[in-house]
């Protein structure tokens, strides 16, 4: 029994919850090469997305975006694996726009939970290393449940990225362990080793609004930006930008989750944490990715 198929038989809703949590399986199981989105479903369904939404992260422990994400990977391993497809072909036949899509959706997350954010690391092990780039000196921080952290540094300045880092969950113990976080550094900027066999965990740590406007910059195809007015639609409060270029300056785990992707109102590459060369160089590499 697949991990789809697993699923299904271990939700039992009731009455009709159960018949909207069923209707919506169906319907991303049968029509997941369309990508339709919440309020397209919510539309078949004649309900409203919010509501539609909670009922079924409630019943499921996802939401219908994690679910049909989780579909269309799961049809796009067997088709590399079983049907030996190539990217480009499998990217097309589950309904994406491209190998830089697919990509994406082999990069999985999850978030700390608000009481553990509020901990400040608390409880924590991160450790950390630092590793040669493309784009710099790379700090990488992990937790025994992924990638937590991602910066960069210029020669010299090493002392001064782990200071900007650590400061940011100053409760947490930190452990300097190279060896355990280079695996991490190879996966990242080798994209020969982007593959579906072994997705990469990254943890966020942040409040639930940071943590929804890192989520909306993971849907950033790769080779693509996007505006800050962009984002805060995405994430439903449209006039937040100021809020969201703040969050956006905050993510905590650069490049894999694509702060430099992000563009002011009128396409302007505005600030970057990590200098704007460093963001040029980003989006030129992810270009020639693409």
């Amino acid at each position: 029994m697949n991990a789809i198929a697993q699923f299904k038989t271990d939700i039992t809703p009731e009455g009709a919850d159960y018949d909207t949590v069923r209707r919506v399986i169906e319907l991303i199981t049968e029509e997941y090469r369309d990508q339709p989105s919440l309020e397209a479903i919510a539309a078949r369904l004649d309900q409203s997305p919010t509501q539609l939404q909670k009922t079924f992260t409630r019943w499921a422990g996802l939401s219908p975006k994690a679910f049909l994400q989780a579909v269309t990977l799961d049809h796009a391993k067997r088709l590399l694996r079983q049907e030996n497809l190539p990217l480009l072909e499998t990217s097309i036949e589950v309904g994406l726009s491209g190998p830089s899509r697919l990509h994406d959706l082999f990069v999985t997350h999850e978030a700390m939970s608000p009481g553990e954010w509020k901990a400040k690391g608390g409880g924590l092990v991160i450790r950390f290393g630092f590793h040669q780039s493309p784009f710099g000196t790379a700090l990488v921080m992990a937790t025994d449940r992924g990638l937590a952290g991602l910066a960069f540094s210029d020669s010299g300045d090493e002392a001064a990225c782990l200071d900007d880092m650590t400061c940011r969950w100053p409760n947490a113990q930190y452990v300097e362990d190279t060896q355990a976080t280079a695996p991490y550094a190879e996966r990242i900027f080798e994209p020969g080793k982007w593959t579906c066999d072994q997705p990469l965990r990254v943890v966020l740590i942040g409040t639930d609004f940071q943590v929804r406007v890192w989520e909306s910059l993971l849907k950033i195809p790769l080779g693509k930006a996007v505006t800050y007015s962009d984002i805060a639609r995405d994430i439903g409060q449209p006039t937040a930008m100021r809020a969201v270029g703040a969050a956006v300056g905050r993510n905590p785990i650069s490049f894999v989750v694509p702060c430099h992707r992000a563009l002011g109102k009128n396409g302007d590459l505005t600030g970057y944490h990590w200098g704007l060369t460093r963001k040029r160089a980003m989006l030129g590499w992810e270009s020639a990715q693409a």
